[in-house]
């Protein structure tokens, strides 16, 4: 219903069917383009976010068939330079996270480069931006300005605070946004008073900005999704409005709020466990470590009869409250069996009495593991540039639809696409031309 209710109501206008010229400018390589699947084919994105936030909420959408367009300046989205750089000088993130996007160089701080994305916004379903609030509104960019060309257009924007608030103003960077949200403070070991002993520890990932290009990509959805349930011939638009620091508090806090406010409990760090639930924690083995989940009754029995550790069965520990109370004791002995086993002869025994328990896997194990490549979450995309071509593996996409959603091709050049998406839009040979020679695009 819903596939059929986007393709119905987001298809390309006449003027986006134009055909399109395929030049690229000068030293700048287009990739192959399979045709889009999935059910936002049709949908028209423009994406003019940086870094991560954003461009992950479009990685999302262009994975199930969105025509994503991303807009960068002319230097490129820093993520292109951050971390490890492939032999082009190109970060592979950047490949992996631009995927199924045309890349379009325009400069915003410059009055002709704002006019061209207000162009070029006249013809999108959706926006995505992740600048400071107030910035797109001082380029005249806003929801207001570009929904008198555009009724019907999705913003989704993504900040640090939202776009109202005391704090709207302020400038969000996943980390910080993640210890606002609650999130760091539940991250660490605890002190005897159940409080932070320390530091809290940052898992090596922005969580905060995954989080909220997630929870962008599904307001897109569902903002799409109301604008085809109204009346025959209204198209209303509306704002996505989404808070870095709330992505963090709604999606990863679970019960924390209402177990404050009833009963005045403030959850601390746990260490490598989780509080309130034992056992359910990361164990040592000979060479690694195993995470062991049994806070089932049949399940702590089960554990229990294999390790040799009758002794810790019976009424003192036939509730998870009662082992909770005794949490030290019982992880104790399960770390003093896991540490003569290997972390394979621990799953596998693991296995035989049906308790839940697997590896801690670095991103080697992931991508040599069977399981992972059975079911094809990394994958390998070609990549072509400056007359080269290699292959970066990458992720795949979840979850896993029965009919669409690909990665098609890599992120591409900077500004591969930029006279191929002008023309689209209506510009001729000699207004991109000028547009270049202005440094404007």
């Amino acid at each position: 219903m819903l596939r059929t209710a986007l393709q119905r109501l987001h298809a390309p206008s006449p003027s986006a069917l134009r055909r399109l010229a395929t030049a690229a400018a000068p030293g700048q390589q287009q990739q192959e383009r399979p045709p889009a699947q999935g059910p936002l084919t049709g949908v028209r994105v423009l994406e003019l976010g940086q870094l991560i936030a954003g461009p992950f909420c479009g990685q999302i959408l262009g994975h199930f068939g969105a025509d994503v367009v991303k807009i960068e300046p002319p230097s490129g989205d820093p993520l292109r330079i951050w971390r490890e750089l492939d032999e082009d000088g190109t970060s592979p993130w950047y490949r992996s996270i631009a995927r199924n996007k045309r890349s379009v160089t325009v400069d915003l701080r410059k009055p002709e480069g704002r006019e061209v994305v207000r162009r070029l916004a006249r013809e999108v379903d959706v926006v995505i931006e992740n600048f400071r609030p107030g910035t797109m509104e001082k380029w005249g960019l806003g929801p207001d300005e570009l929904k008198e060309d555009n009724p019907g257009l999705i913003m989704a924007r993504i900040s640090g605070y939202g776009q109202t608030g005391p704090l709207s103003d302020r400038g969000g960077f996943a980390a910080v946004c993640e210890g606002f949200g609650g999130f760091r403070y539940v991250n660490g070991f605890p002190n005897d008073e159940g409080k932070l002993a320390g530091a809290p520890v940052r898992p090596n990932l922005s969580i905060g900005d995954s989080l909220a290009g997630v929870n962008a990509a599904l307001g897109v959805v569902l903002a799409l999704f109301a604008r085809g349930k109204g009346a025959a011939g209204e198209r209303q638009g509306q704002t996505v409005d989404v808070a870095l620091y709330e992505s963090v508090l709604c999606s990863m806090m679970e019960g924390c709020i209402p177990a404050y406010d009833r009963c005045g409990v403030v959850r601390g760090p746990s260490g490598a466990g989780v509080t309130g639930i034992v056992p359910t924690s990361a164990f040592e083995a000979k060479d690694g470590y195993v995470i062991v989940g049994a806070n089932g009754e049949g399940l702590y029995t089960r554990l229990m009869q294999k390790i040799g550790r009758e002794d810790l069965l019976g009424p003192k520990y036939n509730s998870n409250a009662k082992r909770v109370a005794r949490q030290k004791e019982i992880e104790a002995a399960i770390t003093a069996w896991t540490l003569k086993h290997s972390v394979q002869d621990v799953i596998l025994a693991m296995e035989e009495v049906r308790v839940p328990c697997g590896p801690v896997n670095s991103v080697k194990d992931i991508v040599e593991h069977p399981h992972v490549q059975a079911r094809g979450m990394v994958e390998d995309v070609t990549v072509r540039s400056q007359g080269r071509e290699w292959t970066v593996k990458m992720t795949n996409m979840s979850p896993i639809l029965e009919r669409g959603g690909a990665t098609r091709w890599a992120g591409e050049d900077l500004g591969a696409s930029t006279s191929e998406v002008l023309q689209g839009a209506g510009y001729s040979e000699a207004e991109i031309d000028k547009l270049r020679t202005d440094g404007i695009i």
